[in-house]
C-alpha cells in the first residue's frame, strides 16, 4: 500500500526566486464549485533539505513556511498581439 502510494508521488525541485502557486487546503470547509484551489503566485524565498519551502509574500516582506507538496510552478498566462484583420476588403 506504502509503495502505491509513494508511486502517486511526483518530486518537485523548486529553485530560490521561482514563482509558485499554493494549494489552499481551507477550501473543503467552504466548497466553491468554480473557485480555484490554487492562491497566489508567491515567491521561494527558501528551500529546505526535508521538503519545507519557505515562501515570501509578493505584497509584502512577509515570510512562511509551507510543504512542497503543497506547491506548483505558477505559469504566465501567454499574451498574443491581437491583430486585426478587415475580411470585406481584398
Amino acid at each position: 500500500m506504502k509503495r502505491w502510494h509513494d508511486q502517486l508521488i511526483s518530486n518537485k525541485e523548486f529553485q530560490k526566486g521561482q514563482r509558485v502557486l499554493l494549494y489552499d487546503s481551507r477550501l473543503h470547509i467552504f466548497p466553491g464549485k468554480l473557485k480555484s484551489r490554487w492562491i497566489g503566485p508567491f515567491i521561494i524565498h527558501q528551500v529546505h533539505l526535508n521538503g519545507v519551502v519557505e515562501l515570501l509574500n509578493s505584497n509584502s516582506t512577509d515570510t512562511f513556511k509551507v510543504n512542497g507538496h503543497r506547491l506548483k510552478p505558477f505559469i504566465e498566462s501567454f499574451k498574443q498581439d491581437k491583430e486585426e484583420i478587415n475580411l470585406l476588403e481584398p
